[in-house]
């Protein structure tokens, strides 16, 4: 080991502009290096020990990545909280993950100051002047900033909802490891990609830092030696003139991207150099056959797919594979397992759909405070998410469904059973089911379905009533997109709901793939 961790590579080139923010300004590595010591030391004397956590409301850009690489070399768990989330949810996510401090960027600060209640007023910081927030600075001003003593690998821990409509934070042991050895080992997941360390690479972040994958292909290029290049909301032209402009060569991105890209004018298309491009990487959702070899035949092979979770292990298409087995999202990574199971948990036949199972060697999670459902999800050493799929006799997997029945729009997660807990405590619902339909631009849009209780007539202005009433209390893209009205919700005797009676009439005609 030796060669790669941004650590060890900004002290060799405190120069090397390591990341770009959206509105254009450079930050060189010797600065970023910097300020995530003096954070270090800043947070050290607020009583942060090896093992604790803090949370960060940031937008993309460097306040974030500060955050990101003092947690990793103090040994610290480091959350990023969705900057979609209300004040209630994000407060669940700090009490959660009992958080020890808590960083606010002025833009989220409405909802961040809701959330922040819950913890120490002297434990909540703000990136710039921010009424309630101490100022960062009172934490990092007058501290050095050369290497702490006694460093140590620290990890991000995501939250992920559950269909029980809670977020849980993916926790992973820590490594002990040296910050640079644990950074070089989390170079073998863009490795299976074939990306290259060093420069000249950039890496465009499009998506929102709080995504799993995001910070993870984002963090691993840094410590390649790669410049991060952010986007603060992401536009298909924008995209294309950032590539052009700083050669990106790498890339994360989900199948809504390609939908919009692809949609643009061909005189803007072509009017901007590509030729950098040499790692495309897309997950988070199913690609349309037609929309992946659109985007191989104008990018060339450069568009590789993935499948994995939070939860850790996966599986890799690279371009030749997906021309050889189109629909496919890959063969396990070689890190990794896939199982294919029945209802009774035994392996099924090539080419038979079941239970996707998956594992990853040395790569012990746990949901956090929730022992029941991480071994809920579990099968012996492998965990599943609940999707439904089939391995082929050459081993290439492809999703059918899932069980649960999350909906996944424009490549985010959304779990019906949490709007429908928001929607049937409104006076006007007795009953009430939420499910994704289909939507040509975001691949799934939120339907609710609702029996309007007794005496209660239903219609476009209580639609409009009750989408209204969860102002405030659930983030707007977990809002149903339109509401239809039943006179009686298709139950078991038992209680249960028949979803699928509901969701299939929207979805004839449709091929749904997952």
């Amino acid at each position: 080991m030796g060669t790669l961790g941004f650590w060890r590579l900004a002290q060799a080139d405190p120069e090397w502009v390591a990341a770009v923010d959206p509105d254009g300004t450079e930050h060189r590595a010797g600065d970023l290096l910097a300020r995530a010591n003096r954070l270090v030391h800043g947070l050290r004397e607020l009583g942060l020990r090896p093992g604790d956590g803090f949370c960060g409301l940031v937008p993309n850009g460097a306040d974030g990545l500060v955050l990101y690489l003092a947690a990793l070399q103090a040994g610290w768990y480091y959350t990023p909280i969705n900057w979609h989330l209300t004040g209630p949810e994000i407060a669940y996510i700090l009490s959660d993950s009992e958080a020890r401090a808590f960083f606010v960027h002025p833009r989220h600060a409405a909802e961040g100051a809701r959330g922040a209640e819950v913890i120490a007023a002297e434990r909540r910081f703000a990136t710039a002047d921010t009424a309630g927030f101490r100022p960062i600075g009172e934490l990092t001003d007058g501290r050095p900033d050369t290497l702490p003593q006694d460093r140590t690998a620290g990890a991000t821990m995501h939250y992920t909802s559950g269909t029980t409509g809670r977020p849980k934070g993916v926790r992973r042991p820590l490594t002990g490891l040296d910050p640079d050895d644990g950074a070089e080992s989390m170079a073998f997941l863009p490795s299976m990609f074939g990306i290259t360390a060093g420069r000249p690479n950039a890496h465009l972040v499009t998506s929102p830092s709080y995504h799993t994958a995001v910070t993870q292909f984002g963090g691993t290029a840094l410590h390649m030696g790669h410049t991060l290049v952010y986007m603060d909301r992401w536009d298909a032209e924008e995209m294309l003139r950032l590539c052009e402009r700083h050669r990106i060569t790498n890339s994360h991105l989900v199948p809504t991207h390609f939908k919009r890209l692809l949609s643009l004018p061909a005189r803007t298309r072509e009017k901007y150099d590509l030729s950098s491009l040499r790692w495309m990487i897309h997950a988070a959702a199913p690609c349309p056959v037609p929309v992946k070899q659109a985007m191989l035949e104008w990018w060339g092979d450069v568009v590789y797919e993935y499948y994995a979770a939070t939860e850790g292990g996966g599986t890799l298409a690279t371009p030749e594979d997906w021309r050889s087995h189109p629909g496919t999202v890959g063969r396990a990574w070689p890190i990794s397992e896939l199982l294919v199971v029945d209802e009774a948990g035994e392996p099924v036949p090539t080419d038979a759909s079941g239970t996707i199972y998956m594992k990853m060697m040395g790569s012990g999670f746990e949901y956090k405070g929730d022992p029941a459902k991480t071994e809920a999800n579990r099968l012996k050493d492998f965990f599943t998410v609940g999707d439904i799929g089939y391995l082929d006799e050459d081993g290439f997997l492809y999703l059918r469904d899932r069980k649960a029945d999350m909906i996944i729009s424009g490549g985010a997660n959304i779990y019906p059973a949490e709007i429908e807990n928001e929607l049937v405590i409104h006076p006007k619902v007795a009953d009430v089911a939420v499910f994704g339909i289909p939507d040509e631009e975001w691949g799934e849009q939120i339907k609710a379905v609702v029996e309007p209780a007794a005496g209660i007539e239903p219609g476009p202005e209580l639609a409009a009533e009750l989408i209204a009433s969860l102002e405030g209390r659930l983030a707007r893209m977990k809002w149903p997109r339109s509401i239809d009205f039943i006179a009686e919700m298709p139950r078991e005797p038992n209680g249960k709901l028949l979803k699928r009676k509901l969701r299939d009439p929207y979805w004839e005609g449709h091929d749904r793939a997952i």
